[in-house]
């Protein structure tokens, strides 16, 4: 009896078991079936969705255009200097030799580099003779003295004038006044001019001798002896005629050589010891020359004391720019600068230093290919800039703006039909639309588009690619 019951009891426990075994068994079987795929779905399911086009939002902003580029700040204006030839003798003016072809001239005291140069200053000493600086636009190519005129003698009794060495005149020639004025300058600078050496005053005489002697022969000739004939008749009064013409003409050569010489006689300028420059004062750039050296080329270099930004854009966007135009100079020190363009292209000074460069290392720009190197130049205030020279700069230069917020796409938006008429594609829903629009300024990677009535707004969707 107790058996039985025990029988009994265990028959629900042994059910349970085997309808959770059943549950067990289906649950698995329903996530092996889910897992499983045949190759038709895996591959299906395995596809890259269906393309679709690639928008862009419009957007309402203000636009701006600019032309930047990266330059150099430079001294501006940088000239070589050179000596236009042979300074005096050294001996203070008073003339050992009257030629210094037979001396090999020595730079007895080099220039300062970095000192800055003003008219009337010593820039250096050549076998112990002063180099001066004076101001002028025509160059220094010949000795100035007695009996020259032009416009180098213009400019030197200008500048005499200015120094406060009035020569009594500036017409251009040289004379009296002019030599005067120049010993006084020598002096003030503690040198003697150049005045007439042993070989001049040795010629001088020689030609005065022969005026002398061209005289007395003519003297001879209008008095003859008493046994040259009385009345001058026949073959004797043919000959004393004859040497009568002989001995004037003999005078007159002798006067001739002597005023000519007398022209030129007198306190002098020597060709190396003068040197014009447009624009004074100067900055002293680089020294070429030191002490013991032959001044044979290039002495140094010079500058303008004020810094300019040279920099060199692509012709399309030199298209966009002109002279007067505000730039805006940054350092990369973070220091900004406003500027000025003042020169694009040719009008760009060439490099006068010697080393046959242009601005920003250019050839000029220019051409039809729109990536060649144009070159520009910014000016900036006087005094601004002086300690970044021979420093990089970033130059900015505003071409345009739109007046306000103005509806503007990405430029890959805009496309251009076969009639000329600019369009965008606008997705519509699950379509796209085209509309018609006026393009206007482009910055940024965005234009301005003006649309026809309400046919584009900010907000819309336009296609940028596919």
């Amino acid at each position: 009896m107790r058996q039985r019951r025990k029988r009994e009891s265990s028959r629900p426990r042994q059910l349970g078991i085997i309808v959770a075994a059943v549950a067990l068994v289906g649950v698995a079987g329903w996530f092996a079936g889910s897992q499983m795929q045949s190759p038709a779905d895996a591959a299906a399911a395995h596809q890259a969705p269906k393309a679709g086009p690639v928008t862009a939002a419009v957007e309402r902003r203000s636009l701006t255009a600019s032309v930047v580029a990266q330059g150099s700040v430079e001294f501006a204006s940088p000239r070589s200097l050179l000596l236009a030839g042979p300074v005096g003798p050294p001996d203070g003016g008073s003339g050992a030799s009257g030629s210094t072809d037979d001396v090999v001239q020595r730079v007895t005291k080099a220039p300062a580099a970095g000192s800055e140069v003003k008219e009337g200053d010593v820039l250096m000493q050549v076998s112990g003779r002063p180099v001066l600086v004076l101001r002028g636009s025509v160059p220094m190519y010949r000795t100035l003295g007695p009996g020259t005129s032009g416009d180098d003698v213009k400019q030197l009794e200008q500048a005499l004038a200015r120094l406060g060495f009035d020569s009594g005149g500036t017409n251009g020639t040289y004379g009296q006044g002019d030599a005067a004025a120049v010993s006084r300058w020598y002096k003030s600078k503690g040198f003697h001019a150049q005045e007439p050496g042993v070989a001049d005053k040795q010629q001088l005489g020689t030609l005065e001798a022969a005026v002398t002697s061209a005289q007395q022969a003519l003297l001879a000739a209008r008095n003859p002896g008493s046994g040259s004939g009385g009345s001058g008749s026949g073959t004797g009064g043919e000959s004393g005629r004859l040497q009568l013409k002989a001995a004037q003409q003999q005078l007159d050569a002798a006067n001739a050589a002597l005023l000519a010489f007398q022209a030129g006689y007198g306190t002098k300028v020597p060709a190396g010891e003068v040197v014009f420059l447009p624009d004074l004062p100067a900055r002293l750039d680089k020294v070429s020359v030191k002490i013991g050296d032959t001044p044979s080329g290039p002495v140094g270099t010079v500058t303008s004391s004020k810094v300019v930004v040279q920099a060199v854009v692509p012709s399309n966007d030199a298209k966009l720019l002109h002279k007067g135009m505000t730039a805006q100079v940054e350092t990369p020190d973070g220091d900004k600068v406003q500027g000025e363009l003042v020169a694009l292209g040719g009008d760009v000074p060439k490099n006068d230093a010697g080393n046959g460069e242009n601005p920003a290392g250019t050839s000029g720009g220019g051409g039809d290919d729109a990536s060649a190197p144009v070159p520009v130049q910014i000016s900036v205030p006087s005094g601004e800039l002086t300690k970044k020279a021979n420093g990089s700069a970033k130059v900015t230069v505003k071409v345009g703006a739109s007046d306000s917020d103005v509806l503007t796409v990405p430029v890959a938006a805009l496309h251009t039909s076969a009639d000329g008429q600019a369009k965008v594609q606008v997705l519509r829903g699950s379509k796209v639309v085209d509309v018609a629009v006026k393009a206007g300024l482009s910055a940024e990677g965005q234009v301005e588009v003006t649309p026809s009535g309400d046919a584009l707004k900010e907000g819309d969707q336009v296609v940028v690619g596919q």
